[in-house]
């Protein structure tokens, strides 16, 4: 027996997506769940849209899935106070009606802090936030602030930073991808770091694989644990930096996404 659909609507009957009420909201991910996959994150956040009662808008393909996009994945492990989801409706609710509405639906781990409407003609979140800034957090016999900054200046220089991805062989370009990062000493073997990375068309750079190939640099150390998190995602261009959430500047005339 099939489904029913979520509209009876006719595709060529719907409205164009650009046109539609396109909500952004930013939440956080708990270091609780840390390992939830980024498919089980997507599927847990669509039915809190559903349980809040948000007038969301359905594709007009076969499946006529819900209208949404998410920013980047988080790598497995990694938590964060900063991600954001961008979900089009079919018509206006007040934001703070809006984000009352998926608090009381949404479970504390992931809970949404603030939201805000985007033009509907704005790019994909995913491909617009090109700059991230992660806290860190590194265990290691020996590790020190200075170390840790050095060895990342070194692997800085050989370029590019090759690794492996399950079989996978993949590379990335440092002088591309690799902001910065800020150290401090917390207690001996035991260091704080602020790291700024950026993604586009070199691909993006994972902080754990990072931070794998600096301690290597740092003779007798071996990584005993490290606590990655997201604090902040932008857009930078041209040395300008914009928030997820405004203000914007001149949108482009064409839908974009």
């Amino acid at each position: 027996m099939s489904r029913p659909q979520p509209t009876g609507a006719r595709p060529q009957d719907l409205p164009v997506k650009a046109d539609l009420a396109r909500l952004r909201v930013e939440y956080g991910k708990s270091e609780r769940l840390a390992y939830l996959g980024h498919l089980d994150l997507i599927a847990t956040v669509e039915r809190c849209i559903r349980r809040a009662g948000l007038p969301f808008s359905v594709g007009n393909g076969f499946a006529r899935r819900m209208r949404i996009q998410f920013s980047s994945a988080l790598p497995v492990g990694a938590s964060s106070s900063c991600e954001y989801f961008d979900v089009r409706l079919t018509e206006r609710v007040e934001p703070g009606e809006a984000l009352r509405l998926l608090r009381a639906a949404t479970p504390s781990a992931l809970a949404p802090s603030r939201a805000c409407y985007v033009d509907g003609r704005a790019p994909a979140l995913e491909a617009w936030l090109n700059r991230a800034t992660w806290e860190l957090r590194c265990e290691a016999p020996g590790l020190t602030a200075a170390a840790l900054e050095g060895a990342v200046g070194r692997v800085r220089e050989r370029g590019t930073l090759t690794y492996l991805r399950g079989e996978r062989e993949k590379r990335v370009d440092l002088a591309a991808t690799l902001g910065g990062i800020e150290a401090r000493d917390v207690a001996p073997g035991v260091v704080d770091a602020t790291l700024v990375t950026r993604s586009g068309p070199a691909g993006a750079l994972r902080p754990r694989v990072l931070l794998d190939a600096a301690i290597a640099e740092v003779v007798g150390a071996s990584l005993a644990s490290a606590r990655v998190r997201r604090v902040a995602q932008e857009h930078e261009e041209d040395g300008l930096i914009v928030e997820p959430l405004g203000p914007f500047g001149p949108q482009p005339p064409a839908p974009l996404s």
